[in-house]
């Protein structure tokens, strides 16, 4: 049995998976828009694969694909009845393929569109559609620990954490901000976002979409240095070339058919893997718009490819391929 997520952080960083939904998309296997999950239950087979991809690379996380696996948003596209079989299916594959080497399984939930601080009654609806997602997911596996994500309101990131609590198993919950100064939706700044989270009980807390690693990084700093090392922090940056003016790539005149004329190389996120790991962050992972070979990338600056490259040199002095005819090398950007 794998060791789990806390007995890992504790020993140093955690590398966690890719984007699922934008790049299932692009694949023809989503539907831009919605960007509901039901490729879980009608093309399995294309999941299975990006799971695999990722592992492959040097993932040692693998989150289920339950990113708007809730009531109300799957029956935004006629498939409330869905709800239990798409997120008992993840976990099925997430466990399938994660059992191909010593990776662990994430149950995922994310933000539900149906908070709303204003409106008491909305509390407990979130928590009933968090529980739904819960239960199908622990009735399946149960996942290794549970991920919460892409959170603008502190409120339901607080009802996340309350509800996978709840259910014994590790809890991460991520922040998103679309703006620079980064601010929840209620105006609590990352570190006093963190330190909410952290005091409710998750046992490990961080930011992860929207941002690209320039913008992100100093957010997840933020948070490291609020919690003094006392609770893991996580970063998942997205593979997208944001800016300060313009720190949210959902925001985009371009978003979704366009992001690939802005997409990262994967040296830049093999940068910031190596400068978050130096910043104290613990749970370095990626999101929108990374693919295996950004993860590959961050993998080699962490030490964690699961297989040793081949050494290779022509033998006879003549050069063998264009890159050795041209002298390049790797570099890290």
């Amino acid at each position: 049995m794998p060791r789990g997520i806390l007995e890992r952080l504790s020993d140093g960083v955690v590398l966690g998976d890719g984007g699922y939904l934008l790049e299932l998309e692009k694949r023809g296997y989503v539907q831009a828009g919605p960007f509901t999950p039901e490729v879980v239950i009608e093309q399995p087979h294309a999941l299975v694969e990006l799971h695999r991809e990722f592992l492959r690379g040097g993932a040692e996380v693998l989150q289920t694909m339950t990113f708007y696996a809730s009531d109300d948003k799957l029956a935004t596209v006629g498939l409330a009845g869905k709800v239990d079989e798409i997120n008992r299916n993840a976990v099925r594959i997430a466990r399938d393929v994660a059992s191909e080497a010593d990776a662990l399984v994430a149950g995922n939930l994310s933000l539900t569109w149906a908070y709303d601080p204003d409106d008491a009654a909305s509390a407990d609806h979130v928590r009933a559609l968090f529980d739904r997602q819960l239960q199908d997911q622990l009735d399946a596996g149960p996942p290794d620990f549970w991920i919460g994500e892409t959170f603008s309101y502190t409120g339901e990131a607080l009802l996340f954490v309350e509800r996978a609590k709840a259910t014994g198993l590790p809890v991460m919950a991520t922040m998103c901000f679309e703006k620079l100064p980064a601010r929840s939706y209620e105006g609590d700044s990352p570190a006093d976002a963190a330190k909410k989270l952290a005091g409710a009980g998750a046992h490990i807390v961080g930011v992860n979409c929207l941002n690209g690693p320039a913008q992100q990084l100093p957010i997840a700093v933020e948070m490291v240095e609020a919690l003094g090392g006392g609770t893991p922090v996580a970063a998942q940056p997205v593979a997208y070339a944001t800016s300060d003016d313009s720190p949210d790539f959902t925001s985009w005149h371009d978003f979704p058919y366009g992001l690939s004329a802005r997409t990262l190389a994967r040296g830049d996120l093999a940068a910031f893997a190596g400068d978050a790991r130096d910043a104290g962050v613990r749970y370095i992972g990626s999101c929108c718009g990374s693919v295996a070979e950004h993860v590959r990338a961050m993998a080699k600056v962490l030490g964690k490819l699961p297989t040793d490259e081949r050494e290779w040199r022509s033998t006879t002095g003549q050069a063998m391929s264009a890159f050795e005819y041209y002298e390049h090398t790797e570099t890290e950007v």
